[in-house]
């Protein structure tokens, strides 16, 4: 069978010859006592048998997966973990009892996810991750297992642990060692690590951050809406992470995430994607891209939807207050740029305050002249007549305040645009649409004396 469909039901109906292993010297007989209390045993015999010597048990296994390199049993002592630590993951302390202080638990785990098949790294991933996150903290400078210098020099520490999982997560985001389980099992352990000052730290030398940004999209099934989530908590796990917030801001992370609360129905995930979008506003510049990409009104709509979850509640309210707040203090500028980029063309008072063009002209000339562009997009494509006619006048004070203003309308292609308006059954519309052309053909001055 092809080792990576394996499953642990499978793998723990073989026959492991423990007794051929004392023979050999790779077990004691003490090891082969426990082994035979333990193997093929009912679940609630086995249960009993943790209960009352955890530890012990943990300490074979661990000394099997270490001496043996048989591959049929190593997935077999791997399977036995697995079966353990999913009926009760509370039983993944048992790694960390102070009868254990002085073996390597973490060893063994770390070597086998980069040696053999999937099998044995979907395995020694998923209980590496288990055992370290429900390690003890350190108190009073008392150590933990596997936490701090020990006088041997090859002892696992839980920092080699970190790294070396990240290390091993980062590489099955890029290269898969399954088509379809390295990505989900991955991003699921991630999403517990990340709890970790070092696996964050680790997390972003490793650029891990960008390997995450395309996993953030619009989920269609129950697993991707699962990976879809995972990934998201990756992500707020992240915010609270100050060089992993500055990588964030170079990659399309926030406009993903607002697609992801517009569009997902599962509350989970609007949740979680809700909450680190509170946390990115005040950082940065983040703020104010969430109000040129329309946040302010996706909140909104989020909130008069039937949600259950309060923490949900609370978050948009507080998303709401803040963007608010952003808005107030954003600056004249930061005003009109949020009105043309998201389509909402009126007559405020900026469009036809002189003040305003002169102060902030050179502005115009931001990313290619982007909100010029829009403007020219606006009069060719929007069916609002209120919007033609203030992107028409928009278009003739930009000629009549920058330096170059006509020439620059000229090369973008606006007069064609503006012309078809001017026979337009609004009035409005071809009143501003002729004022544009005139500045165009004519002069700012000889078609401001004309207006009059």
């Amino acid at each position: 069978m092809d080792q990576a469909e394996l499953t642990t039901e499978q793998v723990l109906k073989r026959d492991i010859p423990w007794e051929t292993y004392m023979t050999t010297k790779l077990i004691t007989g003490t090891c082969l006592q426990l082994l035979r209390r333990y193997d093929n045993r009912s679940e609630s015999h086995r249960a009993a048998l943790l209960d009352d010597d955890g530890p012990a048990y943990v300490r074979v296994f661990v000394s099997i997966l270490r001496d043996i390199l048989k591959e049929e049993t190593v997935e077999y002592v791997l399977a036995l973990f697995d079966e353990m630590l999913t009926a009760n993951p509370k039983r993944a302390r048992l790694f960390h009892d102070k009868s254990l202080a002085n073996d390597d638990t973490y060893e063994p785990f770390l070597r086998l996810l980069w040696k053999g098949n999937w099998f044995l790294q979907e395995k020694s991933c998923k209980i590496l991750s288990l055992i370290v996150s429900v390690r003890p903290k350190i108190q009073e400078g008392i150590v933990s297992n596997g936490e701090a210098s020990y006088s041997k020099k090859n002892f696992t520490t839980i920092d080699d642990v970190l790294t070396g999982l990240v290390e091993w997560l980062c590489s099955q985001l890029k290269n898969p060692s399954h088509p379809t389980r390295s990505v989900p099992m991955a991003i699921s352990c991630l999403a517990t690590l990340l709890k970790e000052p070092l696996v964050r730290s680790s997390f972003v030398q490793a650029e891990g951050v960008k390997l995450l940004i395309p996993l953030i999209s619009p989920a269609s099934t129950q697993q991707s809406t699962q990976l879809l989530y995972e990934t998201s908590l990756c992500i707020w796990l992240l915010s609270y992470y100050v060089p992993a917030i500055d990588y964030l801001a170079t990659t399309r992370a926030l406009p993903r995430l607002i697609e992801v609360v517009k569009g997902s129905t599962k509350e989970k995930v609007v949740r979680v994607a809700v909450l680190t979008l509170r946390n990115l506003l005040s950082k940065g510049t983040f703020g104010a891209q969430m109000v040129d990409l329309g946040l302010p009104q996706v909140v909104q709509s989020l909130k008069v939807q039937a949600w259950s979850d309060e923490d949900l509640l609370d978050a948009l309210n507080q998303l709401e207050e803040g963007l608010k707040d952003k808005i107030r203090n954003l600056s004249s500028f930061d005003k009109y740029k949020q009105e043309v980029l998201l389509g909402h063309l009126d007559w405020s008072p900026m469009h036809k305050d002189p003040v305003f063009w002169r102060d902030n002209i050179t502005n115009f000339e931001e990313n290619d002249f982007q909100i010029l562009r829009v403007l020219i997009t606006v009069v060719d494509t929007s069916s609002d007549p209120r919007a033609l006619a203030v992107a028409c006048y928009d278009l003739s004070q930009f000629i009549q305040y920058h330096a170059a203003g006509r020439g620059i309308v000229t090369d973008l292609k606006a007069k064609e645009r503006v012309m078809k308006l001017m026979n337009h059954e609004n009035a409005e519309v071809t009143k501003n649409a002729l004022l544009c052309i005139q500045r165009l053909f004519l002069g700012a001055k000889y078609a401001s004396f004309l207006q009059l």
